[in-house]
């Protein structure tokens, strides 16, 4: 909850698992809609989105709501006060709300986030680059600091994925910041990975989400684009790893070893099989220790994003089992707490 008691979309979620909550919930208007129901009464149909999740209201004739509704349009950033709840197999639901547009510097801090959201981002982006300038080939580490300072505030707000993992504003860097953490770590158990390459593939495998999935400067909404509709984030990624390759310095180390296409051409192989198999996307599939290693962080990275989304999510089922999650294919299973942790105590 920020500072102002405004909670976002994906907290007070959780709040309605046990009971109706009373909340204060600010977003922006993905979609707008008359629309009218079987018996012909009218209403809007506004679906709302932040950093965290969407929610869909409807406004009925007799409400204030409704009037208000017939002077707004999508974009336009909005507070939402009323008694939320999770209504059956539909989802977040409001009644007895009330609806307010929010004015310049409002929908500013809307964008930006909540104090922690900003906090932990910044660390995420400061991780990066310190991971970055770990590097030891002078190629890499160029063309890594290239990358974050000619396209860091894109980076900062690119989603991962329209669905399943880090589908929101910011979700690339968080989803890039924990590979490149697990990498790191990686390289300490298995000490015979080439370090330099694996990092600098952690950080350019999804670079080219930033033109496949990137909200606009004021936004949440994912929207397509034609390039990453017609080529790609992968193909985008190699195009952009060449056009920034193409810029470095490359006659400063001719004389250094392993030789620059090599790095290039490895480089390269990340990007283009960290999906795997032929069949999930990847044009080839991992030929190195590197790739592979790759690979397998950023599935792991993904498929506990998706453990986290599902808990909140998902309704239980059964005590500590939360109905079946399409994306992971099973059930989840709340974990096992750590040795010596009490549980929070209820109410």
């Amino acid at each position: 909850m920020s500072e102002d008691g405004c909670h976002t979309i994906a907290a007070v979620r959780e709040l309605c698992r046990a009971s109706m909550a009373g909340a204060l919930v600010r977003a922006q208007i993905e979609d707008l809609a008359k629309k009218e129901s079987s018996n012909g009464k009218p209403y809007w149909e506004l679906k709302l989105r932040d950093a965290t999740d969407s929610l869909t209201l409807r406004a009925w004739s007799d409400t204030e709501a409704f009037v208000l509704c017939q002077e707004l349009s999508r974009g336009v950033c909005v507070e939402v006060t009323g008694e939320f709840s999770i209504n059956g197999g539909f989802g977040l639901d409001a009644r007895r709300w009330r609806l307010r547009t929010l004015d310049d510097s409002e929908s500013r801090l809307l964008f930006e986030g909540t104090p922690q959201d900003i906090e932990a981002m910044e660390k995420d982006f400061a991780d990066v680059g310190s991971i970055a300038s770990q590097i030891e080939d002078p190629r890499l580490s160029a063309l890594c600091t290239a990358f974050l300072a000619d396209f860091g505030p894109r980076f900062k707000r690119a989603a991962a994925a329209r669905r399943n993992h880090h589908a929101h504003r910011g979700g690339l860097l968080r989803h890039t910041a924990q590979m490149m953490r697990s990498s790191m770590a990686l390289c300490t158990a298995y000490p015979s990975l080439n370090r330099d390459i694996l990092l600098a593939g952690a950080l350019f495998h999804d670079s080219g989400k930033l033109w496949e999935m990137c909200p606009p400067e004021q936004g949440f909404e994912i929207p397509r684009d034609i390039r990453g509709e017609l080529l790609g984030h992968i193909s985008i990624g190699v195009e952009l790893v060449n056009t920034l390759w193409r810029k470095l310095p490359l006659e400063n180390w001719r004389d250094i070893h392993p030789p620059s296409e090599e790095v290039r051409l490895h480089l390269l192989h990340l990007v283009a099989a960290h999906h795997g198999e032929l069949q999930y996307g990847s044009p080839i599939e991992p030929k190195t220790p590197e790739a592979i290693a790759l690979h397998m962080i950023d599935n792991l990275d993904a498929r506990l994003e998706m453990f986290s989304m599902a808990y909140i999510n998902q309704p239980e089922i059964a005590p500590g089992i939360h109905d079946r999650f399409r994306p992971l294919n099973t059930s989840p299973v709340k974990p096992l707490a750590r040795f010596g942790t009490m549980p929070a105590a209820e109410g």
